[in-house]
């Protein structure tokens, strides 16, 4: 009796645990598999959608900086001519001085001479002169000293105010220039942030856009996965009517086959589930260094520290402008070898050597190592050595 009251607790106990049913999550249709596949394609495809209409933006932004830049360099080249007129202009000046002063003593020495030159000697000149002739020649050649004296002082002052007039009018100019030059930097300025400012929009949709790669291909694979599932359990019913066909009778397959379709294939994640990213092209080799080269163009800067003036326009023995003074310093040559914007176009090093030419939009020098490049810096500083100026890229020629 107590044999069978135990066998029943046990059969009980045995009902109740098999009541408990542990909650399986069901596998996704092929309908809810295919809406969430297209889904992630939408996202991908909007998201690369955005990237390209980036893409284009700083495309234009960069077509218009290119343009900008072009301006400038133009502009600098304006600048340096007109750096030129003026220091011609500036000599003109003082040769025109030279002269009106020389005119001006010639002037005061016959003055001194025909006047001061004992009392009343100009007089008895004349008037101890043979004949009447010879005292309207003596009166005559006196007259025309006179004029001639006030003409060439009056020719020389012209001269000076030519010039001077010239030189004011250049200097005018170059301050028109100057201020247009600063607007262009300005535009530079506002093109280069937007610019980086897409460009960080376009990493981060590349970010976005791998995400939703992978997102895709895992929708995928669960669609081709609800697929195959809904295949094998069509098939196994298909074989069961198959087995029993309806009316009770003998049921005997028909000889037919049931196709099962195959899974599409989708790209196969990797171990972290992102797809490949698209390899970057490798990057552009650096040109050769030489060490001699280097120390030759060192050097060149280095005998000018202290020892030239800075001078807008000018590449000659003492006086340069910046561009001027880098090109001298490449080259041993007073010869110009264009404006800081060619030097931007020259091909950029990651790891500069001594010799390389430090550049931006502004200016332009010769380093030297260490963080240090000599330059000619500005109006009453002249050729020094100092520390690379910030956003300066370094070029070698």
């Amino acid at each position: 009796m107590k044999f069978k009251k135990v066998r029943s607790i046990l059969l009980v106990l045995a009902l109740s645990c098999s009541m408990i049913v542990t909650p399986v999550l069901a596998a996704p249709t092929v309908e809810e598999a295919t809406a969430a596949a297209d889904q992630a394609a939408a996202n991908q495809a909007n998201l690369e959608s955005q990237k390209a209409s980036a893409q284009g933006e700083v495309s234009a932004l960069q077509n218009q900086l290119n343009s900008l830049m072009t301006k400038m360099n133009e502009l600098e080249t304006q600048l340096i001519e007109n750096g030129q007129k003026i220091t011609q202009a500036e000599a003109d000046l003082q040769v025109a001085e030279e002269k009106e002063q020389q005119q001006y003593e010639d002037l005061k020495l016959r003055i001194k001479y025909m006047y001061e030159e004992g009392e009343g000697s100009a007089l008895e000149r004349i008037l101890s002169s043979g004949s009447i002739a010879e005292v309207l020649t003596q009166a005559e050649y006196v007259q025309k000293v006179h004029e001639y004296d006030r003409d060439q002082l009056e020719v020389y002052q012209e001269t000076v105010n030519e010039v001077a007039e010239l030189k004011q009018t250049l200097e005018t100019d170059r301050a028109n220039l100057q201020s247009l030059e600063s607007q262009y930097q300005s535009q530079s300025e506002e093109l280069n942030n937007t610019i980086n400012s897409k460009s960080s929009e376009i990493a981060n949709l590349d970010s976005m856009i791998q995400e939703a790669a992978r997102v895709a291909v895992e929708a995928s694979q669960a669609k081709a996965a609800a697929e195959q599932k809904a295949a094998e359990e069509a098939a196994k019913q298909n074989q069961v009517n198959n087995n029993n066909p309806a009316g009770g009778g003998t049921g005997t397959n028909s000889g037919g086959t049931t196709n099962t379709p195959a899974p599409e294939e989708t790209p196969t994640p990797d171990a972290s589930g992102n797809t490949a990213p698209t390899p970057e092209p490798d990057p552009a080799p650096q040109p050769n260094y030489d060490v001699n080269t280097g120390n030759a163009i060192v050097d060149r800067a280095y005998s000018w520290v202290g020892n030239a003036e800075y001078v807008w326009g000018a590449c000659s023995p003492g006086a340069f402008d910046c561009s001027g003074f880098v090109s001298y310093c490449l080259t041993g040559a007073y010869s110009r070898l264009g404006t800081t914007y060619t030097f931007l176009t020259w091909p950029q090093v990651s790891d500069p050597q001594p010799g390389d030419v430090c550049v931006n939009a502004d200016h332009c020098g010769i380093y030297i190592g260490g963080g240090q490049m000599i330059h000619a810096a500005t109006y009453g500083v002249g050729v020094i050595v100092g520390p690379v100026q910030s956003g300066m890229i370094y070029v070698r020629y």
